[in-house]
């Protein structure tokens, strides 16, 4: 089969996705939990403002645009979805200043935890379900995290704070 130039990543992930939902693929796909009530609902950012990850979740398996959370003091960000619990999820957000992001063990994939690039932040290696860590990102900045176990089978999130 050959690829269609005009056809982008998320172009290809929301067709997928239009395929799902309307149940050509019932029953092989994974989410969160397993139940399918537990993978975040949002909106993703336009994509004239869709960050520049400069290549870092090109290998993100649940990464589809960036889940727009602005506007919100809290964001939760699930740790071990996907179809073998080795992604976040949301892949990439983007924030305001003085938002607080909690990652959230579901228990799947086992041991995962949550590492900025540079360093910035880092959580212990951790398999229980309901386990979270937090971090409150208070400067304008986009953030690059992985799970160090995990990060050959592309488990990487972003985190964009923006005015």
């Amino acid at each position: 089969m050959q690829s269609d130039p005009s056809l982008d990543r998320r172009t290809v992930l929301r067709a997928a996705g239009a395929l799902v939902a309307v149940g050509g693929l019932a029953g092989c796909t994974d989410d969160a939990g397993g139940g399918g009530s537990d993978e975040p609902d949002y909106e993703t950012v336009p994509d004239d403002e869709e960050p520049d990850y400069e290549g870092w979740l090109d290998s993100a398996e649940t990464y589809d645009g960036t889940a727009d959370y602005r506007g919100e003091e809290e964001v939760t960000v699930l740790v071990g979805t996907g179809s073998q619990g080795y992604s976040f999820s949301p892949a990439a957000i983007m924030v305001d200043p003085g938002t607080e992001v909690v990652w959230e063990w579901t228990g799947q994939g086992g041991g995962h935890n949550v590492e900025e690039e540079d360093g910035e932040y880092e959580s212990p290696i951790e398999s229980e379900e309901g386990h979270t860590f937090e971090h409150t990102f208070e400067e304008p900045e986009v953030s690059l995290y992985t799970c160090i176990p995990h990060d050959q089978q592309g488990m990487r999130g972003a985190v964009a704070v923006e005015e």
